[in-house]
């Protein structure tokens, strides 16, 4: 390693450490790397002027967190919410499914995590909150795990990013998504359904049968959504970031015309609030992209699929090396932090080892997502307790076993990749 990426490695340590933005903190090791080489630091702009302008797929981020704004400001939340209790709240541990099952719904429309936990989530803790049949430890714990299958089941934000930094296709790492996505709520439903047995929980009162149909036609335009992005998809008749441009206006066409629950003032509120996560992405794509400049220019992949092919490491092993490594990453960084800068490292040895891409990709963001949930640093705990005022402590204490079931989850991805490839396979995809 040599002394300027050592002293860039030190300053993004050093300022992280003392609560600089990680974006920030990139950028100014960055700069610091660039000034020891004797290099023009006029490079890191120009690396961050063609990384962003020239990726067309990245104006799909911003125009996912809209779509998942303006349904969080309408009452497109509301009826699909309504939509789950009447189908699935009738079984024991009825809200608890319904938890699950919204995620999953409202996940083929948003692509975000925290879009998730802060809209259709914060509504459906406090429903389990009042029903008196869950602790509201347990409801937050429910509602933070349930939330990351939203970017797993597309569209994906965290898959886009991917797509940038590996040139991988975003319309393959959408349908290798699919399949795990509903993995993961199998195995979260399956410990609702232990919870509810344990704790000697009863059905709910179940919402009249003659009823389901009217809800199911109140709800069905928004269950429209998921059918007409991936149509759009892979039909061929838009690009993944035509399709979240098309997500954004069937979103905004719902709730200003069809539920008529859109003002204007609240349409210029989620124009603002979407242009602050979009920017704080933004930033952090930037500052990964002059690091990637380094990386490359270190040549790092390289020297680690050399050293690892070296000393013969099997595929397998590899997998559960990398992912270990995720996990306990997971805790102290972010999400995108991880996939456009830590990832990039190891895809050099995946095409040495012989691993599929687009496998690689699926199970590293379900692994970044589970992160998401993982004390001390899981955003989507924080996001719970900002949104429900119910403890950090409390929602802790019960996320554990959620943790467990997902990780049991990533295993089966991992073991079984057809699990991942299976969709794409059969739409084409040759590896």
């Amino acid at each position: 390693m040599s002394v300027a990426l050592s002293l860039c490695l030190l300053a993004i340590m050093v300022l992280a450490a003392i609560g600089t933005p990680v974006a920030y903190s990139i950028l100014v090791g960055s700069i610091v790397y660039l000034a020891v080489k004797g290099q023009d630091l006029a490079i890191a702009g120009e690396q961050m002027a063609s990384g962003l302008y020239d990726s067309f797929v990245l104006l799909a981020v911003p125009l996912f967190i809209v779509a998942a704004n303006i349904m969080n400001a309408g009452t497109i939340s509301e009826r699909l919410l309504k939509f789950c209790v009447a189908t699935v709240g009738r079984f024991r541990g009825g809200l608890g499914h319904v938890n699950v099952v919204s995620s999953i719904i409202f996940s083929g429309m948003s692509g975000s995590a925290v879009a998730d936990a802060a809209g259709v989530g914060r509504i459906v803790t406090e429903m389990m909150r009042k029903s008196g049949h869950y602790s509201r430890g347990y409801a937050a714990a429910l509602t933070a795990a349930s939330a990351t299958i939203g970017p797993i089941i597309p569209p994906s934000i965290p898959m886009v990013l991917y797509a940038l930094v590996s040139n991988t296709s975003v319309g393959y790492l959408f349908l290798g998504g699919l399949t795990p996505g509903l993995l993961m709520g199998v195995v979260l439903m399956g410990m609702n359904i232990l919870y509810a047995h344990r704790r000697g929980i009863s059905a709910d009162e179940a919402v009249p049968l003659s009823e389901v149909p009217r809800l199911t036609l109140q709800a069905f335009p928004v269950l429209l959504m998921p059918a007409i992005l991936l149509y759009g998809i892979y039909g061929g008749i838009a690009t993944p970031t035509e399709a979240a441009a098309i997500a954004a206006a069937y979103a905004l066409l719902l709730a200003t015309v069809f539920y008529r629950s859109l003002t204007l003032k609240a349409f210029y509120q989620v124009l603002v609030d979407s242009a602050r996560p979009s920017a704080a992405v933004g930033l952090v794509i930037g500052g990964a992209l002059v690091l990637n400049y380094i990386v490359a220019s270190e040549n790092i992949g390289t020297m680690i699929a050399q050293a690892l092919t070296g000393i013969n490491v099997s595929p397998l092993a590899f997998m559960f090396g990398i992912n270990l490594l995720l996990l306990v990453l997971g805790c102290v960084l972010d999400a995108s932090t991880i996939i456009l800068v830590i990832i990039p490292l190891f895809i050099p040895t995946c095409r040495e080892l012989g691993i599929d891409l687009v496998y690689f990709g699926v199970v590293a963001v379900v692994n970044t997502m589970i992160g998401l949930i993982t004390p001390p640093y899981g955003i989507l705990l924080f996001v719970i307790n900002a949104t429900t005022r119910i403890p950090l402590a409390e929602i802790i204490q019960e996320i554990w076993a959620f943790i467990a079931a997902l990780i049991f989850a990533l295993i089966l991805m991992i073991l079984f990749p057809d699990i991942i490839l299976w969709l794409p396979n059969i739409f084409g995809y040759a590896g």
